[in-house]
């Protein structure tokens, strides 16, 4: 098995909602949405949403207990100054601030935001990581 992530699905209660805050309040483009399903292309990978009772019975979950796993997605910039201006907009587009940007114990500058169904994003500068123009991120 290679070691990539393709995809990343979030099970959203209101599919509506969620579009809207990824693509009016984030400036992000769908490549591809139907009354289903819509994916965002990230890069190499996309970013999937789809109703949250559809995803578990996709899975053969139990909807009533599923995704409680914790877990942050992380959005990294090129500049320290980047951060807070994507915190503002998260906030702008319906964002709840989970924490402000600060400097980071690891050396670089961060901050949480929950989209509108509750997911964490972290954002986050590491001077440590390069981010191509592609928006590929590389740990050197």
């Amino acid at each position: 098995m290679d070691q990539r992530i393709s995809v990343v699905t979030l099970g959203v209660r209101s599919l509506d909602t969620a579009r809207r805050f990824y693509g009016e309040g984030l400036g992000w483009k769908a490549a591809f949405e139907n009354k289903e399903i819509t994916f965002f292309q990230c890069g190499g990978m996309i970013l999937g949403l789809f109703p949250r009772d559809a995803l578990a019975e996709d899975m053969m979950a139990d909807a009533s207990t599923f995704g409680s796993a914790a877990i942050s997605l992380g959005y990294n910039v090129r500049e320290k100054n980047e951060v807070d201006p994507l915190l503002r907009r998260a906030e702008a587009a319906g964002a709840k601030i989970l924490k402000p940007g600060r400097d980071a114990s690891w050396g670089g500058y961060s901050g949480y935001f929950a989209d509108p169904e509750g997911y964490a994003w972290e954002v986050a500068w590491n001077p440590q990581w390069r981010l191509a123009p592609d928006g590929n991120i590389y740990v050197h």
